[in-house]
């Protein structure tokens, strides 16, 4: 059979180096080296902002506020406005600085703006907003958001919620809701740790329930091991070792205490003598200030005297110069009328011897 193809060429020189001329922004690029082809970009890149810088706007932006609902709401969904999905991330930051510097009221506000939304609905942000309204002295608030998450969550209910609801009434002597809420932990089978043990114990001891104290410690008796988490790391303790390290620890805090005690009343020792220097200098510039008060008030009643003896003298003085000008007047007076006498009397002589 016959086919009639056409032959390939055969390629004996080198690959060089093409020209690419489709657009003006292109630059010359060898097949095997040679820089690639550099585009500029067309968008800008901005600095993006952490979320911790972010956070700390949102605490700033909400402590501003009052506590009207509408104006906290507002501030918030305008704070968010720009955001393409909900700043999870960023909420619970700014709730975790709130809780650090005890702003219960503006950490209950977030938490319910932010289940409002649909966002965050987890046992740690429940739990946090139980914690807030503990704090906040909010009860009936926290019973029945504890009730509800009770009553949704029966056999899922973490420890820590039982533990706080039973510290909760243990510090406001409410002895029957906690026994309550103690027997919901044993019907559910949960292990109370060792502080709820130690506070239904207390509060057994303290209403003379003694057989159920001793049943109570024979049930749940203290444990051998317990793990505590120091710097970071989960260490497992003998409870020997853990009393002597909390009694060393004690120790310390009683130790710095002591220092900060006696600091303090070395401190308002100084302070007020101090005080006493100051009222002693007080009291002899006050001194000084009479002293000068009362030597000015003795020179100007000098001045006072002598100026009224000067005075006295030039009225005395004025007087015997009227004495003096009062007799002048009255020889002279005299002298005239006896020139006169002598005038009348030459006169009368001479007309006689006329």
């Amino acid at each position: 059979m016959l086919c009639c193809r056409y032959a390939l060429p055969l390629i004996t020189k080198r690959l060089e180096s093409v020209k690419i001329t489709q657009r003006p922004r292109s630059t010359v690029v060898c097949a095997a080296k040679g820089p690639r082809p550099r585009y500029p970009r067309v968008w800008k890149s901005r600095k993006r902002i952490g979320t911790v810088s972010k956070s700390a706007k949102l605490v700033a932006c909400v402590k501003q506020l009052s506590n009207v609902k509408e104006e906290v709401y507002g501030a918030l969904d305008s704070f968010i406005a720009w955001e393409l999905e909900f700043p999870l991330i960023i909420v619970k930051k700014a709730l975790k600085i709130l809780q650090n510097e005890q702003e219960w009221k503006r950490i209950i506000q977030v938490i319910k703006w932010m289940l409002s939304k649909g966002q965050g609905r987890t046992m740690g942000t429940y739990f946090t907003l139980l914690n807030a309204l503990a704090e906040d002295g909010r009860l009936e608030e926290a019973e029945e958001l504890w009730t509800k998450l009770f009553s949704d969550h029966l056999e899922s209910t973490p420890r820590i919620f039982f533990d706080k609801m039973i510290s909760i009434y243990y510090h406001k002597d409410m002895h029957e809701k906690m026994f309550e809420v103690f027997a919901d932990m044993e019907e559910l089978g949960v292990k109370p740790s060792i502080s709820v043990v130690s506070m239904v114990g207390n509060v057994f001891q303290k209403l003379g329930m003694l057989d159920k104290y001793d049943k109570l410690k024979k049930k749940y008796p203290p444990p051998k091991w317990e793990y505590r988490y120091i710097k970071g790391k989960r260490v497992r303790i003998q409870v020997k070792q853990l009393q002597e390290f909390d009694k060393t620890a004690k120790g310390i805090t009683e130790d710095e205490e002591t220092e900060e005690n006696s600091s303090l009343e070395h401190e308002e020792a100084e302070a007020s003598s101090n005080k006493v220097k100051q009222l002693q200098e007080y009291d002899k510039v006050a001194k000084g200030v009479t002293e000068d008060i009362e030597a000015k008030k003795n020179s100007s009643l000098e001045l006072e005297e002598g100026s009224s003896n000067k005075v006295k003298q030039l009225q005395k003085f004025d007087e015997v110069i009227k004495g003096v000008t009062e007799d002048k007047e009255t020889e002279k007076n005299s002298s005239l009328k006896h020139e006169e006498a002598e005038a009348s009397s030459n006169t009368f002589t001479a007309g006689a011897n006329i």
